[in-house]
């Protein structure tokens, strides 16, 4: 359904609510308001983007990508605050199956934007293993640095360590190969 749409279904049902109340119909006035906040809170969380983020968490990747390909024209069901974190979960579920061409999908998640700070140090650490991936250590190296300043709450302080641990792996891979 599209944001304005949302938005003048939750001001008609809360006059509708309020009209209601004033006539003495206090039950369906009260169950019409939180039906309209329910609605107008929607405006801001996209239920199918939750139900993708629901999916993600308990690991079940084929229903949060049948949730996700269910936002057909995600400028026009979203938000603009959300497509970051549209691009976001699709790179995720694309890394699952092809992580290269995930890339896209994270490079465009950071150029959207994501108000989280953790969002974006997790964007900057795919992006850094797929530049690892790539053997580009330097964009690698500048990408972990980048994630390690975003993730201010140390949410992802392992997996970068585990990151940086395998840059210095595949330092030594190049040296035995005789690359340098």
């Amino acid at each position: 359904m599209p944001n304005i749409i949302r938005l003048i279904a939750a001001i008609a049902l809360l006059g509708g609510s309020i009209a209601g109340i004033v006539f003495g119909f206090w039950g369906w006035g009260i169950v019409g308001i939180l039906v309209a906040i329910l609605i107008f809170v929607t405006f801001f969380f996209n239920e199918k983007m939750l139900i993708a983020q629901y999916f993600l968490r308990k690991e079940n990747m084929d229903k949060a990508e049948a949730w996700l390909n269910k936002i057909k024209n995600y400028e026009r069901e979203l938000i603009s605050v959300q497509y970051g974190y549209y691009h976001l979960l699709l790179g995720l579920i694309e890394s699952r199956k092809a992580p290269m061409q995930s890339e896209k999908y994270f490079k465009r998640a950071l150029s959207y934007g994501m108000s989280m700070d953790h969002n974006i140090a997790l964007a900057k650490l795919s992006l850094a293993g797929i530049a690892m991936a790539k053997r580009n250590k330097r964009e690698a190296t500048q990408l972990l640095q980048e994630a390690k300043k975003a993730d201010k709450n140390k949410l992802l302080a392992d997996q970068i360590k585990m990151m940086q641990a395998q840059m210095g792996q595949l330092d030594r891979t190049q040296q035995v190969r005789g690359y340098r």
